[in-house]
């Protein structure tokens, strides 16, 4: 690794966790998602110190550009009204949040260090990094993962449309007159048992 790309990663490690540690401890949501979008740009950078220039622009379109966006403009429309203030969850909730998030850490670490030895093969492909080995790599060893991503994906989507969709005025005004109308069929309906029942006595 040259002087540059070591003074890069450096740069861009020191503000990838700096973003991380203020989108987690922000107490205002907008400077949550602006110190998330310095994380992602900051991990593109990361990509480009490990030859990935391809995952480095998809970074940067996908994230920064569209979902970064998209929670920008949902916390614009919701208004600062909405905000909920934090409670303290105690001792035990804090220790056992600390637990969790350390054995995360230490898994993702002991994978990366396992990993180091495999990324150092692959600097050596003249391919690596390119779109052609990306594909590759993901459509045949990694199918079964994207496609599980991939459907997880479509639910949260199909789950947060239907949880996020208001109705209308004319399907507000439908359904009231359904509702009569099966209101009417019923009295309708009881009186006619009612009648048949007088009948027969």
């Amino acid at each position: 690794m040259g002087t540059a790309n070591f003074v890069l990663f450096g740069v861009c490690a020191f503000f990838a966790l700096a973003g991380a540690v203020t989108t987690v401890a922000a107490q205002r949501p907008l400077r949550a998602a602006v110190a998330l979008l310095v994380n992602i740009i900051s991990l593109a950078g990361l990509y480009l110190t490990l030859s990935a220039h391809l995952l480095a622009a998809i970074q940067l379109l996908v994230y920064a550009g569209a979902v970064v966006v998209l929670f920008i403009f949902v916390i614009m429309l919701i208004g600062p009204a909405a905000e909920v203030k934090g409670k303290g969850e105690g001792l035990p909730g804090r220790t056992l949040a600390i637990a969790i998030m350390t054995m995360v850490t230490g898994t993702i670490a002991f994978s990366l260090v396992d990993a180091a030895g495999n990324w150092l093969a692959l600097r050596s492909n003249p391919d690596f990094g390119t779109v052609e080995a990306l594909g590759a790599e993901l459509y045949s060893r990694a199918l079964v993962p994207f496609e599980i991503v991939s459907i997880t994906l479509l639910v949260a989507i199909v789950g947060a449309v239907a949880i996020a969709r208001h109705r209308t005025e004319g399907e507000i005004t439908e359904a009231k007159a359904v509702h009569a109308k099966a209101v009417e069929v019923r009295e309708e309906a009881k009186a006619e048992a009612e009648a048949a029942a007088k009948a027969t006595a």
